[in-house]
């Protein structure tokens, strides 16, 4: 009995791999052994002169921690580059006496994706993600947590987008 299981298991295991690298977080890496993130640079004015460094750090950390690619300064197997181009506040939940209950903070990231290994996943798209905040708080006061928030969607998104096939 304890053979035919172990006998299933290693089938199960053998037939389910399929071609690529798999990782713990669903990451397919395909042939690919290294990843480039080319620093963003920031072409949004409003935004925080440390935002891109931030951005492209967290990036850099999500594919070295997630999946098993080496990170080159440039020319990876897997290539990302762009731009922040949208870093913007607007009020959202309007009360009954013409003033905002909330305010939003939108945040938009230009990626162009390279990906040497099978071109058809390559893209060029923008991404954008938002976080709301109590209009009797100032944005200075929140933008440090609004932006760590917003940052951590905006890499999931992009990390899921080029290299999680489901």
């Amino acid at each position: 009995m304890r053979i035919s299981a172990l006998l299933v298991v290693c089938f199960l295991v053998l037939t389910q791999t399929g071609c690529g690298v798999y990782s713990f977080t669903g990451a397919s890496t395909g042939e690919s052994k290294t990843v480039s993130i080319i620093y963003f640079k920031n072409n949004a004015p409003l935004a925080p002169p440390t935002f891109s460094q931030k951005f492209t750090e967290t990036l850099r950390d999500k594919f070295t921690s997630q999946t098993s690619l080496t990170l080159v300064p440039s020319k990876g197997d897997l290539n990302f580059e762009g731009f922040v181009t949208g870093y913007a506040t607007a009020p959202v939940a309007i009360q009954g006496n013409e003033t905002a209950a909330l305010n939003r903070l939108t945040i938009t990231v230009s990626v162009t994706f390279t990906n040497a290994k099978d071109e058809k996943q390559n893209f060029e798209q923008s991404f954008t993600r938002f976080a709301d905040f109590n209009s009797s708080q100032s944005l200075a006061a929140v933008q440090d947590q609004l932006v760590t928030e917003i940052n951590d969607q905006l890499v999931q998104d992009i990390f899921n987008k080029s290299v999680i096939n489901w």
